[in-house]
Parts: C-alpha cells; structure tokens; sequence
C-alpha cells in the first residue's frame, strides 16, 4: 500500500482502525461490556423506539481505539439492514485524524458499491466536513434513514446529512454488510440482544 507523503503510517492505520478495516497487523474484537443503558439523545429523537442490539470494541495492538454500538428498532432484520432506520455509535478511545477516517472510510463504501469518481469525489468531500478530528471519548454517530440519507452527529450534535441512498447503503455496509472487511465485528453488532444492558 503506497502511504501519501503527508501521511503518518500511525495515523493511517488509526484511520483504518476507525472504519473497522483489515490491514496486516494483529487486529481484535470482542463484545463490548461498556454498552450505555439507553440509547443517546440525537437516537431516541429520530428513532423513539430505538433499542440496543450489540456492540464490539476495536483493539490495535492491544490498545482500544474505539466501542462500536448498533441502536435498531423493534421490527430489524440483519439480513435487511439497508432497509431499516438506524443508529450506529462510535465512542473513541483515542485520538484519529478525521480526514483520514473519511479517506478510508470511501475506501472500504467502494467495495460494497459501484461508484463512480465523480459520486466518489462528492462523497469524500461530504465525509470530510462530517467528520472532525476525535480524541478520547468523543462519540460519532451516524443515523441511516433507509433510500433517503445518512446523518452525523458528533458528541450528540449534528455535523450533516447526506441525503443519497446509494451513499447510505455503502456507508452502513461498512459495518453491517456479510461482504464486510470485519466478519466479527459485524456479528458482534447483529447478534441478538439477551436482556437489555
């Protein structure tokens, strides 16, 4: 993988880290034992009903980059995904450059849709405005509205909304789809539920 000359090799692989990718490193999920009891404010105002369905936390060499969370409704179908209304959560554990989290995240939305570089080049401009640079603690959320658009919230704040359905499928098939790069933070996420946290 031919690096930017601008780009740190750390920041890269933190930015990987952040979209769930593989590179070649030791990588690890496991379930998530710090799920919130209910889910964030900037969820339950658009999706009122919402509940919790599984979460993982992303570790890279042993230190913990991010807790993924999935926040769906009461009628939500992994194999359907694309065609719910829901919430995914990302509490970071660390500092991630932004940009490269968009970077990367345009990367892995290539392989689960047909984009071309004009759509890819709009694309990458819009996730570079949604997502700031995070540290410790900060949370990004993103809301998919199924065939309608993608909404960003960064530490339950609004950053901005996509409204292009073909975005909003690539962008959750990052995490939700059977194609995904990480098979196993993907069913940490899907897995039912037993006893809400």
């Amino acid at each position: 993988m031919n690096l930017p000359a601008s780009t740190h090799r750390r920041d890269w692989l933190h930015a990987a880290a952040a979209v769930g990718l593989s590179v070649a490193t030791p990588w690890s999920w496991a379930t998530s034992t710090t799920a919130a009891k209910k889910p964030p404010a900037e969820v339950l105002a658009a999706l009122p009903d919402a509940h919790y369905r599984g979460s993982g936390k992303l570790t890279f060499l042993r230190l913990h980059v991010y807790d993924a969370r999935l926040w769906v409704q009461g009628n939500f179908i992994p194999e359907g995904f694309e065609q719910h209304a829901l919430a995914l959560e990302l509490e970071y554990a660390r500092s991630l450059k932004g940009e490269l989290i968009a970077e990367r995240s345009l990367v892995e939305m290539r392989k689960h849709s047909d984009v071309s570089p004009q759509q890819a080049e709009l694309w990458l401009v819009e996730m570079k405005k949604m997502f700031p640079d995070v540290t410790a603690g900060d949370r990004i959320t993103g809301l998919q509205f199924p065939g309608e658009s993608t909404r960003v919230y960064f530490n339950g704040k609004l950053r901005g909304e996509v409204r292009d359905a073909d975005f909003t499928r690539a962008f959750f098939s990052i995490w939700l789809s059977p194609r995904t790069s990480e098979p196993k933070l993907r069913l940490a996420l899907l897995k039912p539920h037993l006893g809400r946290p």
